[in-house]
């Protein structure tokens, strides 16, 4: 029996020993991916593929793959997948759910704790020689402990980020479709409000909700309106979840205080835009699950799924289980 072909789209931080003994494996070893023609190519002659969110995995490369077993995303999210064309196709797509949750919970709370603080402006005032002395108002934020933190989305990472709050004394508010439960409300010491009103009470918001067509742009002009002038948003869910227009007008008008950013849309942030000219922004590149540990696990999860698919196994992590259920699959 001929040995499966895989192609992965970037170098992955963990051995691909295991995968390398049932697969012949090409891996794409450019820092940036690889260009939709070359991936169309690709894909035509393998049995497996090892994505990441940067790479767009459409309705016309699914259908051109007609070798293609398995799909397998090295992410949580998914919406560069056309996951109804794989389904069409009875392929199943994996992904790596759960990993990295308190590395994003980590990391928001690092930039809230450098917008709050001014840290990443302290340090460029520094390193320019503008340090001469201590100055009473100099670098002034607002404080943490004891503020009003608003968490959209109550997720795993929302979750998360309650706890972390309830060591800073914090009151902390809620939005999300669906309210928890009164036992898991009382234990991290949440209030589940309306979207409106977390806006227009919460010192600090931060977005852990999935992007949707309900969620696109969910923060724009009439939100940034109702929140307070001195409030801080925090973004580590996706980029197009905030109108990066509005934004701009709100940072640069004082609408708002101040925000941090893990995410940006598009991705990367244009060298060009007017985001990157505001003192009183910090944006990181997409950085919310890069702990050693956490990167490493979310590759060899997502090995597991494309091996399990390669071998007409079940997923481990799969997105579509119902290609499961349609008879005479080839995974039977």
């Amino acid at each position: 029996m001929p040995q499966a072909r895989v192609f992965v789209t970037r170098r992955l931080p963990t051995d691909l020993q295991r995968l390398q003994e049932i697969a012949n494996v090409e891996v794409w070893m450019g820092r940036e991916p690889p260009p939709y023609e070359v991936l169309l190519a690709k894909v035509r002659e393998i049995d497996g593929l090892l994505c990441l969110l940067t790479d767009q995995v459409d309705r016309q490369l699914i259908e051109v793959g007609m070798s293609l077993k398995v799909i397998s995303q090295m992410a949580v999210g998914y919406d560069n997948i056309d996951i109804p064309a794989a389904t069409t196709r009875q392929i199943p797509v994996g992904h790596t759910p759960g990993v990295l949750t308190d590395a994003t919970a980590d990391l928001t709370w690092a930039l809230l704790m450098a917008a709050a603080r001014r840290v990443v402006e302290g340090d460029r005032f520094t390193r320019a020689g503008e340090w001469r002395t201590w100055e009473p108002d100099l670098l002034l934020g607002p404080n943490v402990t004891g503020a009003t933190l608003g968490i959209v989305g109550f997720g795993r990472i929302g979750q998360a980020i309650a706890r972390r709050a309830k060591g800073f004394n914090m009151r902390i508010l809620y939005t999300s479709r669906h309210r928890c439960d009164p036992e898991l409300e009382q234990s991290l010491g949440v209030e589940f409000v309306k979207f409106e009103q977390l806006l227009q009470e919460s010192d600090f918001v931060t977005i852990h909700t999935p992007l949707s067509d309900d969620t696109y742009h969910l923060f724009g002009e009439p939100q940034f309106a109702l929140m307070k002038p001195s409030a801080i948003l925090i973004n580590t869910a996706r980029g197009a979840i905030v109108d990066s227009d509005a934004l701009y007008q709100a940072l640069s008008s004082g609408e708002i205080a101040g925000a941090a950013i893990d995410v940006t849309e598009p991705e990367p942030i244009p060298i060009d835009s007017p985001l990157l000219t505001l003192d009183n922004l910090i944006i990181t590149p997409h950085i919310g699950s890069a702990s050693c540990q956490t990167r490493e696990k979310m590759a060899n999860m997502a090995i597991d799924n494309l091996i399990a698919g390669l071998k007409g196994e079940r997923l481990p992590y799969c997105v579509n289980p119902e290609v499961y259920d349609v008879v005479g699959g080839w995974w039977l």
